[in-house]
């Protein structure tokens, strides 16, 4: 029997790609997306785009609790995608969105008896960990004592990140006193052209995350153990240096990244 997988931000860059990811296997998945509105993000290429069939789609804002409650009854897990992605809008947007917006959905997913959570979070959780690059590329923006790992305490540059930490937080409340399986991948930089950004090689290429290796991390997080209560991720290709650790993923979950930020290096 197929697994029911809501994807909420369905129409953003990596929401999109991992519904599209799904949707190639519906023996195994029957998978339904959120929106607040019904078009992709700037990020999302035209020609790339998934669409989610109007009978799988609703279309319901973070902040609107009634609707998520709507919108999550019967699935078996929620991979929650949406959010302000960047803070540019301001205080109001990441509070509604990413704060707010975060407790509507572990709470509408708790009374309706959704199994487990998947909540992206973003490797800019620890982005303040950044103080210099590695001795061969001179960077002065990236960190020290690479990798960084899933078990230091999180250092939030910006609002963006800092809200990300409360979904993490919302996340361990959750699998802690209500018995779901909630598990956080901090995502790396993925981009539109799915390649690291042309002339930031040196700093990209520690944090670059491809769209199919994001698209695979999550797949493996909804189809873990249910014996996996609460856990993080980091969300990052086989780059040859890494801002974070991606052996925990490896171990536990059996992510095995066929991408590389050095191939595209020449190109």
């Amino acid at each position: 029997m197929a697994r029911k997988v809501l994807i909420t931000g369905a129409y953003g860059l990596v929401g999109n790609v991992v519904y599209g990811h799904l949707a190639q296997d519906p023996e195994a998945y029957e998978v339904y997306g959120t929106a607040r509105r019904r078009h992709p993000s700037d990020r999302v290429l035209e020609d790339h785009v998934h669409e989610v069939p109007e009978g799988k789609f609703f279309l319901v804002d973070l902040a609107d609790f009634a609707g998520m409650q709507r919108a999550v009854q019967g699935m078996d897990t929620v991979v929650h995608m949406a959010a302000d992605p960047s803070g540019m809008s301001g205080w109001d947007s990441i509070l509604d969105s990413n704060l707010i917006g975060a407790y509507h959905v572990f709470e509408a997913c708790r009374r309706a008896g959704v199994q487990r959570v998947v909540f992206a979070s973003s490797a800019q959780v620890n982005f303040g960990q950044r103080i210099k690059m590695p001795p061969q590329t001179g960077d002065k923006r990236a960190p020290v004592g690479l990798p960084v790992t899933h078990e230091q305490p999180t250092r939030p540059p910006n609002l963006y990140a800092a809200s990300k930490v409360w979904g993490e937080a919302l996340a361990y409340v959750y699998a802690l006193r209500h018995e779901m399986s909630c598990i956080c991948v901090r995502i790396g930089w993925v981009t539109t052209e799915d390649r690291p950004p042309l002339g930031k090689i040196a700093w990209s290429s520690t944090v670059w995350c491809s769209q199919r290796d994001i698209a695979q991390l999550v797949e493996r997080c909804i189809c873990a153990p249910s014996s996996l209560r609460f856990d993080v991720f980091y969300g990052i290709s086989n780059n040859r240096v890494r801002f974070a650790d991606i052996a925990h993923a490896r171990e536990v979950l059996g992510y095995a990244p066929q991408d590389r930020a050095e191939d595209y290096a020449d190109d």
